[in-house]
């Protein structure tokens, strides 16, 4: 089957380390922490007390008070980056086919502070329960594609995908697919997430998953280091325009680089562990390859899961070397959750994100955090620590893996004509 080709013309981002790309991306090379103490809430009393925010945001910079009512603030998100991402790719919505643009989403939680909100009012109100009219529709975590539909008037394949930590990778993946398949000619594709908020921290905290080390938190994410404790909760979104290559030659539209193909594959082995060896992880970056006929030495970047998990960091370099062979040895490999921290449902757009712009400048952010070797870690990879590095990247590869045994992998390559 010969697919059409699929482009990436423009991209936003709101993350913890910057509020637009530009910003986001000079935070990953300087190697910023996001992380700090929690401001959202009272988080006194629960073991983790630190998490990876949003700076310096105000709602009034962006919505009205009418509008704002209807959001929850991962729709807020959604919204901020796919304006950015719209911008960015210089689109003029009334020169598109409307029935051929469409908008595929991520969130693995959706609106967990409007349901907070709204339960926590119901058992302090009086005998008669009250709900806010916009309750479920600001909940529900399918709403972020809606309203951006909505706004700009895009007709075309309208959903979101919940696959945990996997769910924007895979809005990506299903957004390259119909575009090579000729279902649709243009996407807002991408995720947010808003899971700072006492059941959040509170749930994670209750499985050992996020770090504890509040008195530290600049250096709680500590990818691939022997002393890591869990991840550190994100918040934020990104959005990427995909589009069909000839579509965005006719318009002039500037090219990032091409979404080479994708790959999805499950553990099938625990909950919320990976599989100990890694395998789904193997499978998912070899099925990557192959739909964008791509060869393992071809691979000169990997933007790993990497979260700061015990186990979870163990089992994707084994994916690696496994799957490379030698050739693992030679793939700059990077973290960037050691800078923004988890964003969850949003986690595989912003280090999609991060790939593309790897591939245009030729530099791979760094992991940072590390301190000390894990031995069970095989210690010849080259996990770009600390610094950034200046490289030739023709292909990188994003990996993002979900409680359940969700695993997404995308190829991006260096465009040529």
């Amino acid at each position: 089957m010969n697919f059409r080709r699929v482009v990436v013309t423009g991209l936003g981002a709101l993350t913890p380390i910057g509020n637009t790309v530009p910003e986001y991306w000079n935070g990953l090379l300087n190697g910023v922490s996001g992380a700090g103490p929690i401001t959202r809430f009272d988080a006194s009393k629960f073991k983790t007390r630190i998490a990876c925010e949003i700076k310096n945001y105000n709602w009034e910079d962006y919505f009205d008070r009418k509008d704002v009512r209807k959001y929850d603030r991962f729709t807020q998100y959604a919204m901020i980056v796919a304006d950015e991402a719209i911008a960015d790719a210089k689109l003029d919505v009334s020169k598109l086919d409307l029935d051929r643009a469409g908008v595929i989403w991520g969130s693995g939680i959706g609106g967990l502070e409007t349901l907070l909100q709204e339960v926590t009012d119901f058992i302090r109100g009086d005998s008669i329960p009250r709900f806010s009219p916009f309750f479920i529709p600001k909940m529900i975590a399918d709403i972020p594609a809606g309203h951006i539909s909505i706004k700009y008037g895009f007709r075309g394949p309208n959903f979101t995908t919940t696959s945990a930590c996997a769910s924007a990778a895979n809005a990506l993946i299903d957004a390259l697919n119909f575009i090579r398949l000729n279902k649709a000619d243009i996407f807002v594709t991408g995720g947010s997430e808003a899971a700072v908020v006492e059941p959040g921290i509170g749930g994670f905290s209750a499985m050992k998953a996020v770090s504890e080390r509040n008195d530290d938190p600049k250096t709680a994410s500590r990818p691939f280091d022997k002393d890591r404790d869990g991840f550190v909760l994100g918040e934020g979104g990104g959005a990427i325009i995909f589009e069909e290559l000839e579509h965005a030659k006719r318009r002039g539209a500037k090219i990032y680089c091409e979404v080479a193909g994708g790959g999805l594959s499950a553990d099938a082995s625990h909950m919320t562990a990976p599989h100990p060896e890694g395998l789904g992880a193997r499978n998912v970056m070899k099925y990557a390859l192959e739909d964008g006929g791509l060869k393992t030495t071809d691979v000169d970047h990997i933007n790993t899961h990497g979260t700061s998990t015990p186990v979870g960091d163990i089992a994707e370099p084994k994916a690696i070397v496994s799957l490379f062979g030698e050739h693992a040895y030679k793939i700059a490999i990077n973290s960037t959750k050691s800078m923004t921290g988890h964003l969850l449902g949003a986690a595989g757009v912003v280090e999609a994100i991060a790939a593309i712009l790897s591939t245009v400048h030729d530099v791979v952010p760094p992991t940072i955090n590390h301190f000390t070797d894990d031995p069970e870690i095989d210690s010849k990879l080259n996990f770009t620590y600390n610094k950034a590095v200046k490289r030739t990247i023709n292909v990188a590869l994003s990996n993002t893996f979900g409680f359940g045994g969700h695993n997404a992998c995308l190829a991006f390559k260096k465009y040529v004509e």
